[in-house]
């Protein structure tokens, strides 16, 4: 059992408070003010802050490394047709990536890595904890949610070579026919299996279509939003809108449509078509509407490690400060459906928890130690 004492701790679903967490088989056993176990080790936290740790709901860390030359991040996206969805994330997934490290220096314990975006059916991501070097030691779910890619991305990769889909018409098409195939394999393998063999690229797509796991949808662009929540609408899944830069400006219809988005990244030049009304005071309208929203990295297009300093960040731009926490803890726990395991300090979760010298909204904050299920993986 480890006793954390006297710190200012941040639930992140209550108001901070000056107080303890005890942590007892990598659980949060007790939260509270003046808790006392004798059988405890104590770590006095007198002056620092304590956060749960942070979740990034969009990460394609341990696929595009660190370090390499641009050959390798080959591993991000499977180029060689537009639908890839048998191909899994765990598989390119490469533990030893320094950048896992520089992550939990900035807080950051829980991932959803993600293929990249060339293909308009790129592949299944999964979530995992940085608390291992082997990657079926690190996952919390697996298979976590089909990535999907609307726009430019997939319109460039495939432009380039001269097929299809090379328009956002083709985009469109090539998923649908993805998803019309994927519901004859099912009357398919109902009606005879031993007559229909299993496919499994469909098979992802089976899950999606039971609502099993979400469609991870990359759209950047107001008019590509709504495409993938007409083509989600048509056949009967959940999704979740990644990246979102323009979703600002269709807010309430997203709302209506109680659809969730992963905004970000938020820094960076404006390089495409698409990201040309890109803006800080995006977090600031989504939030004001209710829609539930976190904040990802896009790592490595932002390490990391700067989660904190993005959020941060958004502050100058009118964003509530509670707003942003949430974005980077139970607000991508919740879209994650890991919300009763992490993202906030509460009492029965995992106990990962980040003790920082200051408040990680402050540009000199550091975190000094971070625990995932009750063991120290990272001390500065």
């Amino acid at each position: 059992m480890v006793l954390l004492k006297g710190g200012h701790i941040f639930p992140i679903t209550k108001k901070a408070f000056i107080g303890d967490i005890l942590i007892e088989n990598g659980k949060i056993k007790k939260i509270g003010e003046n808790i006392d176990d004798s059988n405890a080790e104590v770590v006095d936290v007198k002056g620092k802050f304590i956060f749960p740790g942070f979740v990034d709901a969009h990460s394609h860390i341990g696929l595009f490394e660190e370090g390499v030359g641009e050959f390798y991040y080959q591993d991000g996206n499977e180029y060689t047709d537009p639908v890839t969805a048998h191909v899994r994330a765990i598989d390119a997934f490469y533990p030893g990536d320094s950048a896992i490290k520089r992550a939990l220096s900035g807080g950051v314990t829980t991932v959803m890595v993600v293929p990249g975006s060339a293909n308009p059916i790129g592949g299944q991501g999964a979530i995992l904890k940085f608390k291992s070097n082997i990657v079926d030691e690190m996952i919390l779910k697996e298979p976590a949610g089909l990535k999907m890619a609307f726009g430019e991305n997939p319109k460039r990769v495939y432009g380039q070579k001269g097929k299809l889909p090379s328009t956002r018409l083709g985009v469109a098409a090539v998923i649908r026919e993805y998803f019309s195939k994927v519901k004859d394999y099912m009357r398919r393998r109902e009606a005879d299996p031993d007559k229909t063999p299993i496919d499994f690229s469909l098979e992802i797509g089976v899950k999606v279509l039971k609502k099993e796991i979400p469609a991870r949808c990359h759209a950047h662009r107001a008019d590509d939003i709504v495409t993938a929540i007409r083509i989600a609408e048509e056949f009967g899944f959940e999704l979740v809108i990644e990246h979102a830069t323009e979703a600002y400006k269709i807010a309430d219809f997203i709302k209506q449509k109680n659809i969730p988005v992963v905004l970000g990244p938020l820094f960076g030049f404006r390089t495409k078509l698409e990201l040309v009304d890109l803006t800080f005071e995006a977090i600031k309208i989504i939030n004001e509407k209710g829609i539930l929203a976190s904040l990802m990295c896009d790592h490595p297009v932002i390490h990391l490690e700067h989660t904190n300093i993005q959020a941060a960040t958004a502050l100058r731009y009118g964003a509530n400060e509670e707003d942003l926490l949430k974005m980077i803890t139970i607000n991508a726990a919740k879209i994650l459906k890991i919300d009763d395991k992490v993202g906030s300090l509460e009492e029965g979760k995992d106990a990962d928890i980040v003790i920082w010298n200051t408040h990680p909204f402050d540009f000199k904050a550091k975190a000094e130690k971070v625990y995932i299920e009750g063991e120290l993986v990272y001390e500065s």
